[in-house]
């Protein structure tokens, strides 16, 4: 049984970047949807789509974004956040990656946004993980 969802997307999306390929498939969960929802208003996927089968969780199907030479719009992707150690900031102290070049999911009180949301809308929560 896997203990931490979100590290198992990020392994996913990483290890699918790694070998070139053009989707990835995940488990769908409603915080699933809501960080591939940020991936994808910050241009770092091309599309996505939730599948739903009857009596089942269904899954969420990501079509990656590369570049002419085959290079992947996200460089990099980290868990910030573990089951075992949480990550809370305020709305000032929430990480800014590469001058904003990158983003950081952070879950609110008022739902799942980016570190510039969290700072226009002054709240901060718990950085789930980062992506450039």
């Amino acid at each position: 049984m896997l203990t931490d969802q979100i590290a198992d997307m990020f392994n996913r999306i990483r290890n699918a970047i790694q070998a070139k390929k053009r989707t990835v498939n995940l488990p769908a969960s409603n915080l699933k949807k809501e960080i591939t929802r940020i991936l994808f208003e910050n241009h770092f996927i091309n599309k996505y789509a939730f599948v739903t089968e009857e009596g089942k969780q269904g899954t969420i199907k990501i079509l990656l974004k590369y570049d002419d030479e085959q290079r992947s719009s996200i460089q990099g992707i980290k868990r910030i956040s573990t089951p075992g150690r949480k990550q809370y900031k305020g709305a000032q102290q929430v990480p800014k990656i590469l001058n904003g070049m990158g983003v950081a999911i952070v879950s609110t009180s008022k739902g799942v946004m980016t570190d510039k949301d969290c700072r226009k809308m002054n709240v901060g929560g718990e950085v789930i993980g980062i992506v450039w």
